[in-house]
C-alpha cells in the first residue's frame, strides 16, 4: 500500500506535489492544535473564525499568487488595502455616501493601481519589485493624506452589512446553558471563496491560465508558442490590482473603521501564504487551492503560538519565518527533482 502511495506521489506534477504537501501540513497542524491546545479547536466556529479573520488575506494572496506564477511580484497589495479602507471610510462617514458607490470606489482604486503598475512592468520592462515598492509607498502616503486619525464608520447601511452573518447549517454548538449557538461566517468569506473558485477555474481550464504558467515557466518557450508575454503579465497585474481593491473592501467590512495602520504588513503575509501554499518565486508553479490552505496554515500556526501563551509579536514572526524556511527548502527539493527528471 505504501509503495503504491509513494509511486502516486512521485507521479505528481510540481504544482500538485506542493499542493499535496501544503494540505497535509495544514491538517497535521490543526490536529496538533486539537491535541495540545484543548477542545476549543474542535468547535467548527473556531475554523470559521479563521476564515472570518483572514478572508481579505485569502483574496490578496490569490492575486499575489497569480503574478508570482508569471514570475513577477507585487508588494503594494497591503498599501492598496489600507488606502481602500480609508477612502471608503471617509466617503461613507464624512461625505454621506452609500455602500454601493463605496464598493465601486474600492474596485476603481485597485484597478487604477493594477493598470498603471502592470503597464510599467509589462510594457516598459521595469523591475516589478521597484514598481510595486513605489506603489506601496504611494498608497501609504495617500492614506495619510485622505485622513490621519482612526475612526469607526457609523453609516447605518454599512454597519448593517458589516454585521450581517450567514449561518452554516448543522455546524452550531450548545453553550453551557444548553442554548444552541449557530455557526456563522461573514459576507467576506463568501466573496473570498468565490474568488478562489473563479481563479482556480481560470488557471485550470482556460487558455489565459495556461499562458500564466507558460510565461512564468519559460518566457522564450512561451513566445515560441505564440503567447503574448507582455499582455499576459499585464493582465496578471491588473487582476492582482482588482483583487487588492476587492480584498480591501472585504477587510473594511471586517474591521469597520479607517486607520492609517490598517493592513500593515499584509503584503508580507500574502507572500508568505503564497509560498506556503506552493507558489514558487521563480514562477511557473502554483495553485490557488494551495494558496487558500497556505493562508489557513499561516493563521493556524499563529493561533497555536497565541494559545501557547507566546503572544508577543516576535514569537509569531519567528514561527512564520521557520515555516517559510521549511517550505523554501521543500521548493528547492522539488526544483532539484524537476531538473533531475528533465535530464
Amino acid at each position: 500500500m505504501f509503495k503504491k502511495l509513494s509511486d502516486k506521489i512521485k507521479g505528481l506534477s510540481d504544482t500538485n506535489l506542493l499542493l499535496f504537501i501544503t494540505i497535509v501540513v495544514f491538517f497535521v497542524m490543526y490536529l496538533c492544535a486539537i491535541i495540545f491546545m484543548g477542545k476549543g479547536f474542535t468547535k467548527p466556529q473556531n475554523f470559521f473564525n479563521i476564515l472570518n479573520d483572514k478572508a481579505a488575506l485569502i483574496i490578496l494572496s490569490c492575486g499575489l499568487s497569480l503574478v508570482m506564477i508569471t514570475g513577477s511580484i507585487d508588494i503594494s497589495v497591503g498599501g492598496i488595502t489600507g488606502l481602500v479602507t480609508m477612502c471608503c471610510a471617509v466617503y461613507l462617514d464624512y461625505k454621506g455616501g452609500n455602500v454601493f458607490v463605496s464598493m465601486l470606489i474600492a474596485i476603481a482604486i485597485g484597478l487604477a493601481f493594477g493598470l498603471f503598475q502592470g503597464y510599467l512592468i509589462a510594457y516598459l520592462d521595469i523591475q516589478p519589485f521597484i514598481v510595486t515598492l513605489a506603489g506601496m509607498f504611494f498608497a501609504r502616503g495617500m492614506t495619510t493624506i485622505v485622513h490621519t486619525n482612526p475612526f469607526n464608520v457609523e453609516n447605518p447601511a454599512f454597519v448593517a452589512l458589516k454585521e450581517a452573518r450567514i449561518n452554516v447549517p448543522l455546524m452550531g454548538t450548545y453553550n453551557k446553558r444548553g442554548e444552541y449557538v449557530p455557526a456563522y461566517v461573514e459576507i467576506g468569506v463568501i466573496v473570498a471563496i468565490l474568488v478562489v473558485i473563479v481563479l482556480f477555474a481560470i488557471l485550470k481550464w482556460t487558455r489565459l491560465g495556461r499562458a500564466f504558467y507558460a510565461v512564468g515557466g519559460n518566457k522564450q518557450s512561451a513566445l515560441m508558442l505564440g503567447i503574448n508575454v507582455k499582455r499576459t503579465k499585464f493582465i496578471a497585474h491588473v487582476i492582482c490590482g482588482l483583487l487588492s481593491g476587492i480584498g480591501g473592501y472585504v477587510y473594511f467590512l471586517h474591521v469597520g473603521s479607517g486607520a492609517v495602520t490598517h493592513a500593515s504588513g499584509a503584503e508580507m503575509n500574502a507572500i508568505a501564504s503564497s509560498i506556503i501554499g506552493g507558489t514558487m518565486l521563480t514562477g511557473g508553479v502554483g495553485n490557488i487551492i494551495g494558496t487558500f490552505f497556505g493562508v489557513l496554515s499561516l493563521s493556524t500556526i499563529q493561533n497555536i503560538v497565541s494559545s501557547a501563551g507566546l503572544d508577543k509579536a516576535w514569537w509569531t514572526g519567528i514561527t512564520v519565518a521557520a515555516m517559510l524556511c521549511i517550505f523554501l527548502v521543500v521548493q528547492s527539493v522539488v526544483m532539484s527533482r524537476k531538473k533531475k527528471n528533465s535530464k
